[in-house]
Order: structure tokens, then C-alpha cells, then sequence
């Protein structure tokens, strides 16, 4: 598609959402047919209406393997936007993803809080997210209405979800994965970056050995370190 083609499918049709259908897409085809539960965020607390909400709303999935699957919808270019044709990267270059072990999606709504924090400091801070990157809670269950050992988050690429080109740039798919104290306190030994990304490289391939798709569940107790 080229610029002239991106005016005339925009003019044409005024409900062309891009980059919200191109998130889709990418779920559609790990997710055949299923519609997601999507919970939109209030149109009066959005940040480019006055508000501090950055992300427009959020889709649950219901995996066959037992987890609820999320993605954001916000840190990317959503929305037709002739200045962001053409990019290297739509937006931030990422929409964030979780995956939470939970029979429905009622089960897991307190991880979109984290999220919109997440989105908050980023658009705020302009710090964006990366790979192989950890984010340090404080000591506490990253599930505020119940007792875990989880306490915060490693990044990686989404086990299921592949990169796509959109007319805006290139979009990953970061997937936010919950760690122990422990394995935080393990990763964070190492102040330099590059020897704390191995570590995080290493403890992935520890969890995958028994949690292939690096699903969060709020219950475990055991520690790969």
C-alpha cells in the first residue's frame, strides 16, 4: 500500500482503524473465529481528551490451553494517521500482552490496571519497554485482592503472537511475564544490562521447561533460581 492508496481507503471508508485491525488480525490467527471480550477505556479519561488514560481499551482471549490471553490496545498507531505512514514503528513499536492462568476473563481484570500504569509511565516518562527487560514491583502481590509470590514482571516476545507490518511501521507483540521476589531479587544482582538480559534469557528457558507459553499463575510458589 502506498501513501495514495492509504488516503483513498481512508477517505472511503471513515471507520478504518489500521493498527486496531492489524493487532486483530494477529490474534486471529491463533484465535480462529473467537471473539474476545474487549473492555474500552472511558472516551472521557483518555489522555488526547484531557485525561490520563494512554491505552483506548483492552481484549481478553480465552486460550485452549487454560489461560486468558491479553493485549492492549494504545501503545501503538491505532488510528489513520497520514504523518505516521510509512514508519519504521507504529507508535511505541509494541502493544503489551499477558497471559494469566484463569478459567474466565472476570478472573484476571486486576492485571489491567498494571497495564494502564505501565502505559501511563511510558507515554509520561517516554520510557519505553524493550525485550528482555524487568519491571520491579515492591515486594508485594501484583494481584492486589489476593496473597502471591508473584511480584513482578519480565518482558519478552509473545510465545504465539509474531511481529506485524503495518501501514504505520513494524508492531511486536511484548509479552509481560509475572516472576517471584526471588527471581527478581536473582536477575537484579546483575547491574549491568546486557549480563541482566542473559539472566532473564536464562530463567525464560527455566520456566518454559514447564510453562511453554510463560503463563502467569498467580499460585505458584515454586522458584526457578
Amino acid at each position: 500500500m502506498n501513501l495514495d492508496e492509504y488516503k483513498h481507503k481512508a477517505q472511503t471508508n471513515e471507520d478504518w482503524t489500521p493498527g486496531w485491525e492489524a493487532i486483530e488480525h494477529a490474534f486471529n490467527i491463533i484465535y480462529p473465529n473467537q471473539k474476545p471480550k474487549h473492555y474500552a477505556t472511558n472516551l472521557s479519561t483518555r489522555a488526547n481528551l484531557g485525561g490520563d488514560q494512554y491505552l483506548d481499551g483492552y481484549s481478553i482471549y480465552t486460550s485452549e490451553h487454560g489461560y486468558q490471553h491479553i493485549v492492549t490496545f494504545g501503545m501503538s498507531e491505532l488510528y489513520v494517521n497520514e504523518e505516521s505512514f510509512g514508519g519504521k514503528w507504529s507508535g511505541w513499536g509494541y502493544e503489551m500482552t499477558c497471559k494469566i492462568l484463569a478459567q474466565n476473563p472476570q478472573d484476571c481484570l486486576w492485571i489491567l490496571n498494571t497495564l494502564a500504569n505501565i502505559a501511563f509511565f511510558t507515554n509520561t516518562q517516554n520510557n519505553f519497554l524493550e525485550n528482555l527487560q524487568f519491571i520491579a514491583g515492591d515486594g508485594k502481590s501484583l494481584d492486589r485482592t489476593t496473597e502471591s509470590a508473584i511480584t513482578s514482571l519480565i518482558i519478552t516476545h509473545d510465545t504465539e503472537i509474531a511481529s506485524v507490518d503495518t501501514p504505520h511501521g513494524r508492531l511486536d507483540f511484548l509479552q509481560l511475564v509475572g516472576i517471584t521476589q526471588k527471581e527478581l531479587e536473582w536477575i537484579m544482582q546483575y547491574e549491568d544490562t546486557e549480563e541482566s538480559k542473559k539472566k532473564i534469557q536464562e530463567l525464560i528457558y527455566r520456566m518454559q521447561d514447564d510453562n511453554p507459553y510463560l503463563v502467569t499463575d498467580m499460585q505458584r510458589t515454586q522458584n526457578y533460581v
